[in-house]
């Protein structure tokens, strides 16, 4: 299940902004395993989401943008692998942005089930909108029953009542919640008596010092901006909430199937979202509340714990194809976290490549982020470094300080050679 710019923020959080799932993560007899050193090598929606098809930084996916998607080879992608091994595939919800591209409606590879919602523009999220249905489209109006994550909640139900019982199956849920605009369910709307969301003071935020410029070029933020992106978090988690409802209709479904003992289910988000932090608003940001990601595995072998394990969306793909047992036809940048799910150690990683190739707002920016550090270097060669754990909202930049020097050499190698084209870890 891949939900769209969910903050970090927001799972596990006190109160729970998903109660259902973060209790199911608290369970100690749950079977999750969560991994809080979860990141998006490219924090931006298409490229993330062809990643996660790939297990390839968007370097190799070719899809760099949002505008990027029918640059992706959907030939050659983990749906296709899983159909190929026998697998029922459905896939229900956001694909690629802007898909179809103009084109007539049509169903990629891969997948057998196809109930792919149009996302023309931002208005068209929640209410109004289209999806293709198996290559017709569909449209759903204003009502409070078209609401998009029930419906889409309610197309995986019916891919999973239709799925054979014979046969392996390959679900893959992706809601546009709780992507902006901000628009709870009905059911959710009045978060008048919600508890505030946790977020850094006014202060904070405007702490700038040691940004790029493109950072320290944006004008302070003010206590009523400050105050608006608190609603807008608060209107996030009601959203979410619609969310939590669909993954326990999902979780019971399969129980109710009798296949919760052989079902593997992931839970992840295709990049994070800023809520003010440096100033700044959004995602394609190489920050934490950018690039972290909410992921969390549930097997029925695993014991439940969480996992510091440094992970990422390129992971998933090998990770699939592992628990399939099935090859990737494509060179991996990720790894598998199979051992993980066993308990035991992942296979050692240097890093994981971080990269944005830039745009009239956000110039380029490449990094690496390792277990102890994270490493930017700016387009206009500013260069960036954060020691994670001491440092958690990024605000002291060290790479001026001389007795850095040598973990900001180590890193700039680093980062050139996961920048390699033949990959690396």
């Amino acid at each position: 299940m891949l939900t769209d710019d969910q903050t970090l923020d927001t799972l596990p959080t006190e109160p729970s902004a998903m109660p259902w799932l973060q209790s199911q993560l608290e369970d100690p007899n749950g079977h999750w395993v969560w991994f809080p050193n979860a990141i998006a090598s490219t924090p931006l929606c298409c490229p993330s989401r062809a990643t996660i098809l790939t297990g390839q930084y968007d370097t190799r996916t070719h899809v760099r943008d949002n505008g990027g998607g029918p640059s992706l080879d959907d030939t050659d992608t983990l749906p296709v692998w899983l159909q190929q091994a026998g697998y029922t595939t459905g896939l229900v919800g956001k694909y690629l942005n802007n898909y179809p591209w103009g084109r007539a409606p049509f169903v990629p590879p891969g997948w057998d089930r196809w109930f792919a919602k149009e996302n023309a523009n931002e208005s068209t999220s929640y209410y109004d909108y289209n999806v293709v249905d198996r290559g017709y489209v569909r449209h759903y109006g204003a009502t409070a029953p078209a609401y998009a994550t029930d419906v889409l909640a309610g197309g995986a139900v019916a891919f999973l009542h239709g799925a054979p019982t014979d046969r392996p199956w390959f679900l893959y849920l992706a809601p546009n919640a709780p992507h902006a605009p901000w628009i709870p369910a009905d059911r959710y709307r009045d978060t008048s008596a919600a508890a505030s969301p946790p977020m850094p003071s006014l202060a904070q935020l405007n702490d700038v010092r040691g940004k790029p410029g493109y950072v320290t070029s944006l004008p302070p933020l003010t206590a009523a901006q400050l105050e608006a992106f608190r609603q807008d978090d608060l209107l996030e988690r009601a959203m979410l909430r619609s969310v939590d409802d669909a993954v326990r209709s999902l979780v019971e479904t399969i129980a109710a199937r009798g296949e919760l003992d052989r079902t593997v289910i992931v839970f992840l988000t295709d990049n994070g979202y800023e809520f003010g932090l440096h100033r700044l608003e959004g995602k394609r940001y190489p920050y934490e509340p950018s690039i972290g990601l909410p992921f969390a595995i549930r097997t029925p072998w695993s014991v439940a714990r969480t996992d510091p394990t440094l992970v990422s969306n390129v992971d998933l793909a090998s990770t699939i194809s592992d628990l399939a047992q099935v090859r990737p036809a494509l060179p991996q940048d990720g790894i598998s976290l199979v051992p993980a799910l066993d308990g035991r150690v992942v296979a050692a990683r240097s890093g994981v490549w971080l990269d944005w190739g830039g745009d009239a707002s956000v110039p380029a920016w490449s990094g690496v982020r390792t277990a102890r550090y994270t490493y930017v270097r700016n387009a206009d060669g500013f260069e960036e470094l954060y020691r994670n754990a001491d440092d958690p909202l990024q605000l002291r930049n060290l790479a001026p300080d001389p007795s850095e020097r040598d973990v900001l050499d180590r890193l700039e190698r680093l980062t050139d050679h996961l920048a390699e084209p033949e990959g690396g870890r």
